[in-house]
């Protein structure tokens, strides 16, 4: 806040509000200033606030929080107010210059973000919690897969598995695609059967403890061919080849790059669509990026993922992500379940 020449900071991403605060709910906001830092929400949350909120003051507001937080902060005596950027929307905004008219409002991106890069200890034990649950989900319900279930049958199989564990959510809708579907990065589950001497590509992740995973793995059905088995080599290679590049300071390009030279010498670096993977935490996509361009050293502690794929039109396609710790002396993988082809 000092850098930005902020006096006061309004913070309403609620994933940038648990990570500074442990309150769970769905609305609120928190003030921060030198002084101390005021989280506003309502009365719904009344107790559930007062348990999990620490080191802030509580307001339970009888208006909407962020008009409480402003006409809290209209009173302060800083000049120059920030809010963050990304997360206010365009009325919110224009409210809050009225209710604010005689102070700067500063945008601010990343102030948050950037600490929650670096995860301490704590963090990272429960994220190998949320990893686990997740490999535990599918490895069950690999066993259960056959020709003719749906991808929804097999989305809700993974997905019942997560609850029935402990898990509070899904980290976003599980991916089940299968066959030529399986070319498509983000394809969502539909009433398609699943067909033998095919790809499935599943990618699902469970919130634990107000933490994420992710995961991806295909696995074919019956016997792979040789064309699907060279895909899938390369697509293994690659995954390997990227996690043997991490460590704490070197960049998240070096990473990126060490797939891609994989995936260029079996000839399908042009199938390879997307970034290499992104950090994992409180959000399952946040900070760093990795990908090209991504110049930035990678800190001690960072936990990203790594999901290199390849993807052919009316083929299929093949992914497989883990999570790693960035660690000084290489990287740390946190996914359990085997890398191998399967063969089912």
């Amino acid at each position: 806040m000092g850098e930005e020449r902020i006096g006061a900071l309004l913070i309403a991403s609620l994933p940038n509000v648990q990570y500074l605060t442990g309150f769970s709910g769905s609305a609120g906001v928190l003030l921060v200033t030198a002084a101390q830092a005021t989280f506003f929400t309502d009365s719904r949350y009344d107790i559930q606030a007062r348990e999990e909120v620490k080191e802030s003051r509580v307001v339970i507001a009888r208006e909407y929080a962020m008009v409480a937080a402003a006409k809290q902060t209209a009173r302060l005596r800083e000049k120059r107010i920030g809010m963050e950027a990304n997360t206010v929307a365009f009325a919110e905004y224009q409210r809050m210059k009225e209710l604010l008219l005689k102070k700067k409002l500063v945008p601010t991106r990343g102030l948050v973000e950037a600490l929650r890069v670096e995860k301490d200890e704590g963090e990272i034990a429960l994220i190998r919690k949320a990893v686990e649950l997740g490999s535990r989900a599918l490895e069950e319900t690999l066993t259960l897969l056959r020709p003719g279930m749906t991808e929804l049958e097999v989305a809700a199989e993974i997905e019942y598995r997560m609850r029935r564990y402990g898990g509070e959510r899904p980290s976003f809708e599980t991916i089940v695609a299968s066959g030529p579907r399986a070319a498509l990065p983000h394809a969502r589950a539909t009433t398609r059967r699943l067909r033998p001497r095919e790809f499935i590509l599943m990618d699902l992740g469970v919130i634990l403890s107000g933490y994420a995973s992710d995961m991806t793995r295909t696995v074919f059905l019956g016997k792979a061919p040789a064309k699907a088995a060279r895909v899938y080599r390369a697509v293994k290679e690659a995954v390997e080849a990227a996690e043997q590049q991490v460590a704490t300071g070197r960049t998240a390009e070096s990473v990126d790059k060490a797939a891609r030279r994989v995936l260029r010498r079996y000839g399908y670096e042009r199938y390879f669509t997307h970034s290499l993977g992104h950090g994992l935490g409180r959000e399952v996509h946040e900070l760093p990026r990795i990908g090209r361009g991504q110049a930035t050293p990678l800190p001690e502690g960072a936990t990203i993922t790594i999901e290199p794929g390849v993807y052919l039109e009316g083929f299929g396609g093949v992914r497989i992500e883990d999570v790693v710790v960035v660690r000084k002396g290489g990287a740390e993988l946190l996914t359990p379940t085997s890398r191998e082809l399967m063969e089912l």
